[in-house]
């Protein structure tokens, strides 16, 4: 170990939350040489990251799990002997959409009792601009008596990580970073660097760094919503949107492609853009944009059901009674991460319709009502295939033909349309 590493290897941090970005990011540090603890509330997620076991469907993590070595607990007392603590708990929102700030405001008050002086504390987890001096400062000066930006200091570096990207992860895309004060800054970029090989942009201040990740995923709201919303014009004009897009990208410049889908999931764009959407409204401002872009995509998944409603009837069956297959169940393609998928949505409008319904999903069977494909298809009427996992992909005409299924709702325009249709299957897209 070269002497740059044997420093490090010195230095403790500990990561609070084990999940999608806090299990990859104490895997990072500890490949950079730092001593990683993991707290996680979690006992089942703890067992199976002592014993090496990825808690998470990702090859790389598993791999890693079994070269580096992170200390998973539920014991907060470890924040002690820390020099960093990374905050990478969830920020969801309630059922009126209105941010929930439990899981931080938790982890938080969990920390208190073991922060010292020259703490740094992280905060990850993706929140609205003035969550960090308005909620997490206040929690962690009242309690523990010390000073932010004296004796400890608080950063924001808002997770980007993608789920099942084999080029970018966390370990390569470049990351901001905000602070209270300029001593805390520098700690905080020292740090990033040290892990990231990808740059670090310092901001003015830690509510830039919270509005940087709202933005980004606000942006791929908007732009998501307009072709879904083209999508539900253009299903009722004739013209296939998805050829239409790929036409307009034929423009070197001015045009980013984004394409329409059975709806919107993740922890992420579903849920950040309600984050700044209440902030304004509190300080007297209504984002009508962003709140429009809201609707429009929360209403995908009922659209999909209404396509599958007019395929049925194409075929002189009704929706009442009728045996559905929904094909995937986690948010995007080849991975198990199942937060604010629109499947579980398109499942409750089939069902409100009438619809008997089986689910199936290779990547989370625990969740599945049928274990098998074969099972899947096994009676139905019709099949919705809701995300568009790689053997989703390769189904043919035929595979569906012998099973007995004549109408295809493809939710994610992963299918070869014309193929289908030749085949005498009614095949209903998102705008094609």
């Amino acid at each position: 170990m070269n002497q740059k590493n044997s420093k490090k290897s010195l230095k403790i941090i500990t990561v609070i939350g084990l999940g999608y970005v806090g299990l990859p990011l104490a895997l990072l540090a500890s490949k950079r040489g730092y001593n990683v603890f993991g707290i996680d509330l979690n006992k089942e997620k703890i067992d199976l990251i002592n014993k090496r076991i990825s808690p998470i469907k990702d090859r790389k993590i598993s791999q890693q799990l079994k070269e580096l070595k992170i200390t998973a607990t539920s014991d907060f007392s470890c924040v002690k002997n820390a020099s960093i603590i990374i905050i990478c708990v969830p920020t969801p929102v309630y059922e009126n959409h209105m941010p929930d700030l439990r899981p931080i405001e938790g982890a938080c008050k969990s920390i208190v009792p073991f922060l010292k002086k020259g703490h740094l504390v992280v905060l990850e987890s993706t929140v609205n601009p003035g969550v960090s001096e308005e909620v997490i400062i206040p929690i962690l000066e009242k309690e523990s008596g010390l000073k932010c930006g004296r004796d400890f200091y608080l950063a924001h570096c808002p997770e980007r990580i993608n789920p099942g990207d084999a080029k970018w992860d966390v370990e390569n895309i470049p990351r901001v970073v905000g602070s209270y004060d300029k001593k805390g800054l520098k700690m905080a970029v020292d740090f990033y660097s040290s892990i990231i090989s990808a740059p670090i942009k310092p901001m003015n201040s830690l509510k830039e760094a919270e509005a940087v990740k709202v933005v980004e995923n606000s942006f791929r709201d908007i732009n998501i919503a307009f072709v879904n919303e083209l999508a539900m014009s253009f299903s009722c004009l004739g013209i296939d949107i998805v050829n239409v897009i790929e036409g307009a990208s034929t423009k070197p410049f001015s045009f980013m492609a984004h394409f329409p889908g059975c709806g919107v999931g993740g922890h992420c764009i579903p849920v950040d853009p309600y984050y700044l959407i209440e902030y304004a409204k509190k300080n007297d401002f209504d984002h009508d944009f962003l709140s429009l872009a809201r609707k429009i995509n929360n209403y995908m998944p009922q659209f999909t059901v209404e396509q599958t409603i007019k395929a049925l009837n194409e075929s002189n069956i009704f929706i009442n009674n009728a045996k559905v297959a929904v094909l995937g169940l986690s948010y995007k393609a080849n991975i198990d991460d199942c937060r604010e998928s629109p499947s579980f949505e398109i499942i409750k409008h089939l069902q409100k319709a009438g619809a008997n319904v089986v689910s199936f999903d290779p990547f989370v069977l625990q969740k599945s009502t049928v274990k098998s494909l074969k099972e899947a298809v096994k009676g139905v009427k019709a099949v919705v295939i809701a995300t568009a996992h790689k053997d989703f992909k390769k189904l043919t005409p035929k595979f569906f033909l012998e099973n007995g299924v004549k109408v295809i709702v493809d939710g994610r325009n992963c299918l070869d349309k014309q193929k289908f249709i030749k085949a005498g299957i009614i095949y209903k897209g998102i705008g094609t």
